[in-house]
């Protein structure tokens, strides 16, 4: 199953992925740091999972992301 973008402003990029069980969602704080949060439901048909890390610069929030959403793909 892939993945498509939900939102995407100047604040929150998030994907859902196509079961619509999960989400990855990179959001900028106030401080210009970046939040990257990984949540699988209970409902999925792979373990839940929560995650959620704090880094300093976007590409490396990106990345993380794109991490994520390759781990729990799927296909």
């Amino acid at each position: 199953m892939g993945w498509s973008l939900e939102r995407e402003d100047a604040t929150v990029t998030e994907w859902e992925r196509s079961d619509g069980y999960a989400t990855v969602r990179v959001r900028e704080r106030g401080d210009g740091r970046f939040v990257v949060r990984l949540d699988v439901m209970e409902q999925a048909v792979d373990d839940r999972a929560y995650d959620r890390v704090v880094l300093d610069e976007r590409d490396a929030a990106a990345e993380r992301a794109a991490a994520w959403r390759g781990e729990y793909d799927l296909d």
